[in-house]
């Protein structure tokens, strides 16, 4: 009997101690206005999703305590007025509130360090003002931090940066300063713009014109890997860059560092036209179907056009060499290599009064054509 009292007590404690904080309607509205920036996590105690990210939720506000963020909950079981007010629509949903009328869906990963990350970015201004004694630590304040290094009157380089930082700001940190002797220490001349991460080379600089586009290529370019690795947490990143990625599918840890060290010169001389990232063929190898591979034929090597979804491919004849990735590759960014389509043969005879349409000949008779085109979708049986 003492035994179980005493776990009842060990569990009333721990949930005591979490740094989360449970609101309910009549504590939300004051909560958020008492708060300047507030993660809330609207869920139900039967969804899935949210007891998978519950860890992770309390892992990061015990790390953002420290820098007086908070991170809230509420159960919509029991508060169901309340989280419809919020246009709470599925489970768990996550809002960023700047008192009870400055509302942002949360749009970042549900892992405690993106979570970290994404809320610390939201508590800052888009551009932090970096001086002496703060730039060594703002460098390392997160993986991916950018810096610019103008003169103060340098106003068309202060917007223009200005502008990017509050596109990106959800993905990076943006420092900024004026001081000359700071650019001189980076080895710069002011206006430009180092990114520094914690990764393959560790920093990278922009020292061209400062014109928004290239600027956003830049930061969008330098912060992936040279070879990342492809999973729940950086998938939608890559969707996002709109770069062709690279997929080197292989089923060990040791087999997936020993590709991307061989394919590592070939991913250096494509940076920013072709993103390289290793994918776990034991975890996501249903995915090399969606990529028209053979599922199973391991390692194996496909790219993907994100912007026109098309996929690329690499026949799977056996071992992956820097050679013949690298022809494929140096072909494929040439335009010479046809995507691979999975279609019925086009019908010999097509003169019905009805068309057949196969993938192979989608492209041309229903977008290419003219007139207006009613298409049925159907499935034989």
């Amino acid at each position: 009997m003492r035994t179980f009292a005493a776990l009842i007590l060990g569990a009333a404690a721990l949930a005591a101690a979490s740094d989360v904080h449970e609101l309910k309607t009549d504590t939300f509205e004051p909560f958020v206005k008492e708060h300047d920036l507030v993660l809330a996590e609207f869920f139900a105690p039967w969804c899935g999703h949210c007891k998978a990210l519950a860890p992770e939720y309390e892992e990061a506000a015990t790390t953002l305590k420290e820098k007086d963020i908070a991170l809230a909950k509420i159960d919509c079981t029991e508060e169901a007025d309340l989280c419809q007010s919020y246009g709470v629509e599925g489970y768990p949903t996550l809002k960023v509130f700047r008192g009870p009328n400055n509302i942002q869906p949360y749009s970042g990963q549900r892992k405690a360090q993106a979570i970290v990350s994404y809320m610390t970015k939201q508590s800052m201004p888009s551009v932090s003002l970096i001086d002496k004694a703060t730039i060594e630590e703002f460098k390392t304040a997160d993986k991916v931090v950018l810096i610019g290094y103008f003169a103060a009157d340098d106003k068309a380089s202060n917007v223009t940066f200005t502008g990017v930082a509050d596109s990106l700001r959800e993905n990076f940190l943006f420092g900024a300063t004026s001081d000359e002797a700071l650019a001189a220490a980076e080895g710069v001349k002011q206006p430009a713009i180092v990114l520094y991460k914690t990764f393959d080379e560790g920093k990278n600089t922009f020292e061209e014109k400062f014109d928004a586009s290239a600027i956003t290529k830049f930061a969008q370019t330098a912060a992936v890997p040279l070879i990342g690795e492809v999973g729940p947490e950086t998938y939608a990143g890559y969707m996002a860059s709109g770069i062709p990625l690279a997929y080197i599918f292989a089923e060990t840890p040791e087999e997936r560092s020993t590709l991307a060290e061989a394919l590592k010169p070939l991913a250096q001389k494509h940076k920013g036209t072709v993103n390289f990232a290793t994918i776990d063929a034991k975890s996501f190898g249903q995915h090399a179907g969606n990529l028209n591979l053979e599922v199973g034929k391991w390692p194996a090597f496909a790219i993907q056009d994100i912007a026109k979804n098309q996929k690329f491919p690499l026949a799977q004849s056996g071992k992956l060499t820097e050679k013949d990735v690298g022809a494929f590759v140096d072909d494929f960014v040439a335009g010479k290599v046809e995507p691979s389509i999975k279609s019925e043969d086009i019908p010999e005879k097509n003169d019905g009064p009805v068309t057949v349409i196969v993938a192979k000949n989608y492209e041309e008779v229903v977008m290419k054509n003219d007139k207006d085109v009613l298409v049925e979708f159907y499935a034989p049986w």
